[in-house]
């Protein structure tokens, strides 16, 4: 048990997961850091009084209950919840084959279900607190070559602020996290899988935009540490956001996606404002 605030945090073996629990137990929580090799996560952190890990695959939901359970066993309340697990399957829809279309969706947007599903009960009964799920600019705006991972992306945006109605009334909140590009792991072998080219219409602009990315990876221009920063602090500021953009290339997406919008509400405006009933 412990009166100081527990963050619980999924995917914190590698990337942005570890700057995250980090930076979390520099500012004064206790940390549940959690993923698929415990003893991964805890050498990427560091031995901490403060830190506990435990096993959670977000795609399990055996484990995810046996690990928020753990935790509540352990510092007896779970403050905040930090949807952070995830992966990247890449490649023209007509390539995705279903099966990995259909995984990436269970990875990044039914693990996070999963693991809030696990963990609300917990916050309800103490009538308090922060569910965290980190999305990406791809939550907000569809891009070519991302198709499976902005579907996964904007179901999770559109789940989370649904949410945010459902738990208010309980003293919990929701933020939605939305990076641009960051120098984390997303875009290595080991985050990112790319479909196998099978169209010849596609081949082309697979290979340049494959090459593309390759050649990003390590040299995006978003530090994670300073990501991990800013997000701690607003995790315990009084009114964390209900939405996040991260990085100045997502604010620029954010509002350039904002004004299509409002072009596209105003685009046939009489038209669709003409369609009720006469005697409406």
């Amino acid at each position: 048990m412990t009166d100081k605030k527990v963050l619980l945090i999924t995917g914190a073996g590698r990337g942005m997961g570890v700057d995250i629990a980090k930076e979390a137990l520099a500012g004064g929580y206790a940390v549940v850091a959690t993923g698929r090799d415990p003893g991964r996560v805890e050498k990427a952190i560091g031995a901490a009084d403060d830190l506990f890990t435990v096993r959670l695959d977000v795609t399990d939901p055996v484990s995810v209950e046996a690990a928020v359970q753990a935790a509540a066993d352990r510092f007896g309340r779970i403050d905040v919840l930090v949807n952070n697990a995830g992966n990247f399957i890449a490649g023209f829809f007509e390539e995705i084959s279903a099966e990995n279309f259909r995984a990436q969706v269970e990875t990044n947007l039914f693990g996070p279900l999963n693991v809030t599903r696990a963990v609300l009960p917990v916050m309800r009964a103490r009538r308090s607190g922060l569910v965290v799920s980190i999305s990406s600019v791809a939550g907000f705006l569809g891009m070519e070559f991302t198709s499976a991972y902005a579907a996964a992306k904007f179901g999770l945006e559109g789940w989370m602020e649904s949410l945010a109605a459902e738990v208010e009334p309980f003293g919990i909140r929701t933020m939605i996290v939305e990076p641009g590009f960051f120098r984390t792991e997303l875009l290595t072998p080991e985050s990112t899988s790319y479909a196998e080219p099978s169209i010849d219409d596609y081949a082309e602009r697979t290979g340049q935009t494959v090459e593309a990315w390759s050649g990003m990876n390590g040299l995006q221009g978003g530090d994670p540490a300073k990501l991990a920063a800013a997000l701690i602090k607003l995790v315990g500021s009084g009114e964390p956001p209900a939405r996040w953009a991260a990085g100045a290339d997502a604010v620029g997406a954010l509002q350039q996606k904002a004004k299509v919008l409002l072009d596209q509400a105003d685009a046939h405006r009489e038209l669709s404002s003409s369609l009720a009933h006469d005697d409406a």
